[in-house]
């Protein structure tokens, strides 16, 4: 595993977010198994809350599907990554702000996110929605 994976695994354990992430998993009933970079992919998270196909907690990857794609892997270890620059559970509130933001600006919870954003939005499948004010009025 390369040094940098190496490390935002330490940091993610040290800030308590994979921990977190381990216990949000076993709460949810997810069975976990090692996946890339470092991550730990937990497939079978049975609550619908947060409305997503996977979100990312620390170096924990849950998700309700069987299976995840790679694009959405990169994704969301790019979330894993944040969580470490963050230090940690900072990284909700943030989060929640900045997904208030995105609405406020084009109505959608992730198009302006920054945190979406800089995962890569049309990895994690999200769209790019124009912000209100460049949005043309519907025609009569």
């Amino acid at each position: 595993m390369n040094g940098r994976y190496r490390f935002r695994r330490v940091a993610n354990y040290v800030n308590l977010s994979t921990p977190l992430g381990l216990l949000i998993s076993v709460i949810g009933g997810a069975s976990r198994q090692p996946g890339p970079n470092g991550l730990i992919l937990a497939h079978g998270y049975r609550y619908r809350f947060p409305i997503a196909g996977a979100f990312t907690v620390g170096n924990v990857v849950l998700t309700r599907r069987p299976e995840l794609d790679e694009r959405l892997v990169l994704h969301e270890g790019r979330h894993a990554t944040q969580w470490a620059w963050c230090a940690g559970l900072p990284m909700l509130p943030l989060y929640v702000v900045s997904m208030l933001v995105s609405v406020v600006v084009c109505g959608h919870q992730a198009s302006y996110n920054v945190f979406e954003r800089l995962a890569g939005l049309d990895d994690g499948g999200y769209p790019h929605a124009p912000p209100r004010w460049r949005r043309r009025p519907p025609v009569p």
